[in-house]
């Protein structure tokens, strides 16, 4: 694969935008799109996505733009969903249900096993058919399933001790929505941190850039 080391961390942030809007289009029915269409779809410029695209090779033609379902699957191998990637859930909170029942993993190629937690009242349980075990039997499970991917809604001050047993146990990602953030160069595997204010702080600002009672004060 292309080296993402030379791929900005702007262009990595637009991929799966590109990816959800074009899988959105081939429900839709649309076959082939110009950069100009997709551009308008998605609040960029066709320059701009030209030249994201260009990073990882060629695959429109002058006057004849893209094959909407050949770039979803140059997108799938891009980003790396093209398979079926094992994940772990660590927290069976609030979110951590939220996520075991309502969010689409199989949309990004991943594919939950099995959940983990402290708490007596949910081990024993399963959530959308993922059984919750003791977190105590979290190496001797990692040790025979593999799993590549580990979703981490556990609290804050538990995070750090948390992901480094992970990385011990051989996971080799982190999506962390404990609401502190996790250091890649410490753990030496990928994190992506979530947080959920900075979205909403995000909305706020343009709110307030765009009200004239307020902008320029």
């Amino acid at each position: 694969m292309e080296n993402a080391k030379h791929v900005s961390k702007a262009v990595i942030s637009r991929l799966p935008r590109y990816y959800r809007t074009l899988r959105q289009l081939a429900n839709e029915g649309v076959g082939r799109i110009s950069s100009k269409d997709l551009a308008a779809q998605m609040d960029l410029t066709a320059s701009q996505i030209r030249q994201d695209l260009s990073c990882f090779g060629g695959f429109g033609q002058q006057g004849y733009g893209y094959s909407v379902d050949k770039l979803i699957v140059e997108l799938e191998r891009i980003l790396g969903v093209a398979g079926s990637q094992r994940a772990i859930l660590l927290g069976v909170g609030n979110l951590g249900r939220a996520l075991l029942r309502n969010f689409d993993f199989s949309f990004c190629g991943v594919r939950p096993i099995a959940a983990f937690d402290t708490a007596a009242e949910v081990i024993g349980r399963d959530f959308r058919g993922i059984p919750v075990h003791a977190l105590h039997d979290l190496e001797l499970f990692c040790e025979r399933e593999r799993p590549d991917i580990a979703v981490l809604c556990v609290p804050a001050d538990q995070a750090q001790l948390v992901s480094e047993r992970l990385v011990r146990c051989g996971v080799r990602g982190i999506w962390n929505f404990s609401n502190v953030s996790l250091r890649q160069d410490h753990l030496g595997v990928p994190v992506e941190n979530v947080h959920f204010s900075d979205s909403l702080m995000k909305l706020c600002y343009h709110m307030k850039a765009t009200d004239p009672f307020e902008f320029g004060e």
